[in-house]
């Protein structure tokens, strides 16, 4: 489970901008995840909560999770279509020349401070 690991590259991350903004509290991170980013949301959801009992700065904090669709293109034909339904083959002219497009991310959107 690699997710308790982006969970600590998380706090870490967030931790050092914290202190840089002398922020004491976080009530909430809000990130950006996408359908074929090999994250589980829900190995993700239970590493945080157990991870923010023990930092105090995360105490109290939520973690929403967005999800990204993943889209592929074709180089083909030019469409986009959804991955998760149709894979590396193109829908539309059933080429192979396709590449994902969006869905694989992993980005911090936002967060709520005190």
């Amino acid at each position: 489970m690699h997710e308790l690991g982006v969970v600590f590259h998380i706090m870490n991350s967030l931790e050092k901008t914290a202190a840089e903004n002398e922020v004491t509290v976080i009530s909430k991170v809000v990130l950006e995840l996408g359908e074929v980013s090999t994250v589980i949301e829900s190995y993700l959801q239970n590493c945080w909560k157990w991870a923010a009992k023990k930092r105090e700065l995360f105490s109290q904090a939520e973690l929403v999770v967005e999800t990204l669709p993943a889209i592929t293109y074709c180089e083909t034909c030019k469409e986009t279509y959804p991955t998760v339904k149709y894979g590396k083959i193109c829908p539309h002219c059933n080429s192979p020349d396709t590449w994902l497009l969006q869905g694989n991310e992993f980005m911090i959107k936002e967060i709520e401070v005190y």
